[in-house]
C-alpha cells in the first residue's frame, strides 16, 4: 500500500516523457531544407502564403501545410503522335518534343489544372493550326519555321501558368503509306540521276583530259622535232662556215707565199680532173682552159706524127 503512490507517479512521468519525446519528433519534423533547384508552395489556413526558397524552414503545425514541390530545372516532354492535315489534305502523324522551365512556381501551382496536360493539348492544336497552312512539301522542307512559330505561340499561351517554353522540335513527321512510297521511288529516280550525271560528267572530263593529253604530246614531239632541225641546220651552217673559213685561210696562205700563174692553172688542172673524174654527162670548160687543152691535144699529134716517121728511117 506504500509504493502505489510512487507507483503511479512514475507511471505519469513516463506517460509525460513519452508525450514530450512525440511532440518533440512532431515539431522536429516541421522543419523542412529545400534543396537546389526546387521551390516549395506552402499555404497558411488553406490559402496561399510563401514559395520557399533554397534553406530550412519551419511550417507551423496545424496551421501551414506543404502544398507542392516544384522544379525549376528544364524539363522535356515526348508527346505522342497527333493526327494534322495539310492544305493539300494529305493526313500526317506529327509527335512533338517540347522543352520548358517553371519560372514561376506560385502561378504554376494556381494558374492551370494538370499543366503538362494543357501543353500537350495547346501543342496538338497549334500543330494543326500550323501544318493546316502548308503544303505537304512545306511540311516536309519547313521544320525550323513550325518549331520557331509553335515555341512562340506556346510561349505566350503558357505565360500565365508561370512556364516558359524554351524549345519546340517536330520528332517525326509521317505520311501515308502511298505517299511515302511515291517519295522514295521519286528520291530513288533523283539518286540514280545524279549517279547518270555524276558518270556522264567522269566521261566528259576522262575524254577532255586525254585530248589535252594527246594534244601536250603532239605538241612536244613537234618542238622536239623542230629542235633537232634547227640544230642540225645550225651543225651543216657550222660546218660550212668552217669550211670556208678553211678556204679563205688557204687562199690567205697562198697570196701570201706568192704563187705564180703557172700554179694557179696547175690547180685548176687539179679541180677538172676531180669534175671529170664524176659522173656528169656533160662538162662545161672555161674558154682560156679550152685553148691550153687544144695546145696540149696539138702537141700530142705531132709527138705521133713523129713517131710513124723516125720508124720508117729506121727501117
Amino acid at each position: 500500500m506504500l509504493f502505489t503512490p510512487v507507483l503511479l507517479v512514475s507511471a505519469g512521468a513516463i506517460v509525460g516523457i513519452i508525450l514530450l519525446i512525440a511532440v518533440l519528433i512532431y515539431v522536429a519534423t516541421r522543419f523542412t531544407i529545400v534543396t537546389q533547384a526546387n521551390r516549395y508552395i506552402v499555404e497558411r489556413l488553406g490559402g496561399y502564403y510563401a514559395t520557399w526558397d533554397v534553406g530550412i524552414h519551419f511550417l507551423v503545425p496545424f496551421i501551414d501545410r506543404l502544398k507542392l514541390k516544384v522544379t525549376i530545372k528544364e524539363q522535356v516532354v515526348d508527346f505522342n503522335p497527333q493526327p494534322v492535315i495539310t492544305k493539300d489534305n494529305v493526313t500526317m502523324q506529327i509527335d512533338t518534343v517540347v522543352f520548358f522551365q517553371i519560372t514561376d512556381p506560385k502561378l504554376f501551382t494556381y494558374g492551370v489544372d494538370h499543366p503538362i496536360k494543357a501543353i500537350e493539348n495547346l501543342t496538338a492544336t497549334t500543330l494543326r493550326n500550323i501544318i493546316g497552312d502548308l503544303e505537304l512539301d512545306e511540311s516536309l522542307t519547313s521544320r525550323d519555321f513550325i518549331n520557331e512559330k509553335m515555341r512562340s505561340i506556346l510561349d505566350d499561351a503558357t505565360d500565365p501558368w508561370g512556364i516558359k517554353i524554351n524549345r519546340v522540335e517536330l520528332k517525326n513527321i509521317i505520311p501515308p503509306k502511298d505517299i511515302r512510297e511515291a517519295m522514295e521511288k521519286q528520291m530513288r529516280a533523283e539518286r540514280e540521276k545524279r549517279q547518270s550525271i555524276l558518270i556522264a560528267e567522269g566521261n566528259k572530263r576522262s575524254a577532255i583530259l586525254e585530248a589535252e593529253g594527246s594534244r601536250e604530246a603532239q605538241i612536244l614531239r613537234a618542238d622536239g622535232e623542230k629542235q633537232v632541225r634547227i640544230l642540225e641546220a645550225e651543225g651543216k651552217a657550222k660546218a660550212i662556215l668552217e669550211v670556208q673559213a678553211a678556204t679563205a685561210k688557204g687562199i690567205e696562205l697562198i697570196k701570201k707565199a706568192g704563187a705564180d700563174e703557172a700554179f694557179l692553172r696547175l690547180e685548176a688542172y687539179k679541180a677538172m680532173a676531180k669534175v671529170a673524174d664524176g659522173q656528169a654527162t656533160k662538162l662545161i670548160v672555161p674558154s682560156d682552159m679550152q685553148g691550153i687543152m687544144g695546145l696540149t691535144s696539138a702537141i700530142s699529134e705531132a709527138f705521133k706524127s713523129e713517131a710513124p716517121k723516125a720508124k720508117t728511117k729506121s727501117e
